[in-house]
């Protein structure tokens, strides 16, 4: 593969599986990722520093001050995931290379990588879909869309009440619930799903919905 070439024409796309806690961001982003042809996924809650996690386990809701080095830190790990696709350097990363665009309406190949963050704010989302600033033209590597997961209050009480160790304290649902900003789909790369259907069926939508925006919007 003439590598130049690839990342001009943005050959990763990522995709980030994104709302509240107990939406279902980690279990729809990993198997969609599967769905995908076993690209990589990226669990952002596991990329918290040890400050936040302590936060949240003592009920303290996070401020600003304390995602943007941890949303710098999942930028990265993107950057590098789909880095190492191109490069094929990672081998058990090389199956994402048998997405074919047969399933495409644009009739090319494509691969993924899949993330799972909260992204509650549009500012966030702007930063996780922007490269680093000191990125030239040619290592440029992704297009990003998001996939809003849509849950009910009652239904995310419900998931969080079941939940076992597990550093989220319940009582932050609330802040959370205040500071998300729900994707503008006619202003940002984005898709809303309802996510309370059952997890198959909730991935058999994520799936076709993202591919068939992707083709369409030419991603």
């Amino acid at each position: 593969m003439r590598v130049q070439e690839s990342y001009s024409e943005y050959p990763v796309r990522v995709v980030i599986v994104m709302g509240v806690s107990g939406c279902g961001k980690t279990t729809v982003g990993s198997q969609l990722a599967q769905r995908l042809g076993h690209a990589p996924f990226i669990d952002a809650d596991t990329l918290h520093p040890t400050a936040n996690l302590a936060k949240m386990t003592k009920g303290e809701p996070l401020a600003d001050k304390d995602r943007w080095p941890w949303l710098l830190r999942v930028r990265e790990e993107i950057g590098k995931a789909a880095h190492s696709l191109l490069d094929g350097r990672d081998s058990s990363l090389r199956s994402a290379r048998t997405i074919v665009g047969s399933r495409e309406s644009s009739g090319t190949q494509r691969m993924y990588v899949v993330c799972g963050c909260s992204s509650l704010k549009r500012s966030y989302r702007e930063f996780l879909s922007r490269s680093d600033p000191d990125t030239s033209l040619e290592q440029l590597t992704h297009d990003t869309v998001f996939v809003y997961l849509d849950v009910t209050k009652t239904e995310l009480l419900r998931r969080l009440g079941t939940r076992q160790d597990h550093f989220f304290n319940p009582k932050l649902l609330d802040s959370q619930l205040e500071t998300l900003e729900p994707p503008d789909t006619t202003r940002e790369a984005a898709i809303n799903i309802y996510g309370e259907g059952s997890t198959e069926s909730v991935v058999e939508d994520v799936y076709h919905r993202v591919t068939s925006y992707i083709a369409k919007n030419s991603l």
